[in-house]
């Protein structure tokens, strides 16, 4: 009698537990994958049209990417986050949903870091180049987009793959304004399993570690498969130098 209550004890928690991890991996999971690559392509674009405007741009257009490097490098995440999402909906009532806010807010911060990346790739390529291309007749738009920036896109590999991570950890910030991404979802698991009956507070640390484990395994896989493609487009003696610092 007394092994069969304990079995039936044994088996509610260990399905309880199961439970737990089910949604971090069912629920979170999908969400940072999703806001990271959000992150990532828009990030992207803004920062590959930034950095060309920075080189290539007018003077007035130079001045104005500078100013949106600056202010969006300057300020933290969680105040950009709270501005979008907080800030707009209290004082102009538009009401934007968590996950468009820290997208927007995630996003626009990483084009400015990827700016600084991209910037240093184009300025890494010779300069003769440009010039050559356009002795043969190219135009500027033309000579950009063929001759320039697939060697800085190589280029610029190295040091994304950073920015990569950065921007796949940022995301676990969006649980501050209830995002249901992994940190969101782990946080509810512990707090779950803290007011249930044999469970208590002890399985905080647990559910903790298991998030990072998943964050380690996630950041350890994007690398991986940058550093493969890196590797495939690879140019010997031909590598960006440095470090964007964020």
């Amino acid at each position: 009698m007394r092994s069969s209550l304990f079995f039936e004890r044994y088996t509610l928690r260990m399905s309880t537990i199961w439970q737990s991890f089910q949604l971090m991996i069912v629920r979170g999971l999908p969400n940072t994958i999703l806001l990271t690559l959000g992150l990532v392509v828009i990030g992207l674009v803004l920062g590959t049209l930034i950095a060309f405007a920075q080189v290539y741009g007018s003077r007035p257009l130079r001045w104005l990417c500078k100013i949106y490097e600056q202010v969006f490098r300057g300020i933290p995440i969680l105040v950009l986050i709270l501005i979008f999402h907080s800030g707009l909906a209290r004082s102009f009532h538009i009401l934007l949903p968590a996950f468009v806010s820290a997208l927007i807010a995630l996003a626009l911060r990483s084009g400015a870091y990827q700016s600084q990346i991209f910037r240093g790739a184009i300025q890494s390529v010779p300069q003769g180049q440009m010039m050559a291309a356009r002795a043969l007749g190219m135009g500027k738009i033309k000579a950009i987009r063929y001759i320039i920036l697939p060697q800085a896109f190589r280029l610029s590999l190295p040091p994304w793959a950073n920015e990569f991570s950065s921007v796949l950890k940022d995301t676990s910030i969006a649980s501050a304004i209830s995002v249901l991404e992994l940190t969101k979802q782990a946080t509810l698991s512990y707090t779950r399993l803290s007011v249930v009956p044999g469970f208590g507070a002890k399985w905080t640390l647990v559910i903790l570690l298991v998030l990072a484990l998943i964050y380690l395994v996630l950041t350890y896989a994007g690398n991986a498969g940058l550093r493969f493609l890196e590797k495939r487009l690879r140019i010997p003696g031909f590598e960006l130098k440095g470090k964007i610092e964020r």
